[in-house]
């Protein structure tokens, strides 16, 4: 793997990571009310604005990240952003893993190596 496609490869987990977690913390907030009043609660909060910027450069880094390795490759290696999703919901938000998850955890982390070494 370059050094570039290993650059995009991570800038998309970061990205991913940190935009779903953006999302998340504006989604959580106290005092954002019902309904739509919940809705317009969180369209007003900057988290949800830095979710919705981390997701349009996850989408430039993507595509450049795409144009450089075959999409059966690219796919596989873009799996590991749920790897990061639910470590950082763990760390950040305190969300439970339970066995079965963890396990879904290293084996999708074992076949991310495997891709990534192989390539």
């Amino acid at each position: 793997m370059s050094a570039l496609v290993a650059t995009l490869w991570l800038l998309n987990v970061l990205l991913d990571t940190f935009g779903q977690l953006s999302f998340k913390a504006a989604a959580v907030q106290p005092g954002l009310g019902e309904g739509l009043a919940r809705w317009r609660g969180m369209a007003g909060r900057p988290w949800i604005w830095i979710g919705v910027a981390c997701y349009v450069g996850e989408f430039l880094a993507w595509l450049a990240f795409l144009s450089l390795v075959p999409l059966s490759e690219g796919v596989l290696l873009g799996s590991i952003n749920i790897v990061a999703v639910m470590i950082a919901g763990r760390i950040l938000f305190n969300e439970r893993f339970s066995p079965l998850r963890t396990a879904g955890i290293l084996l999708i982390a074992a076949g991310v190596a495997v891709v990534g070494f192989g390539a």
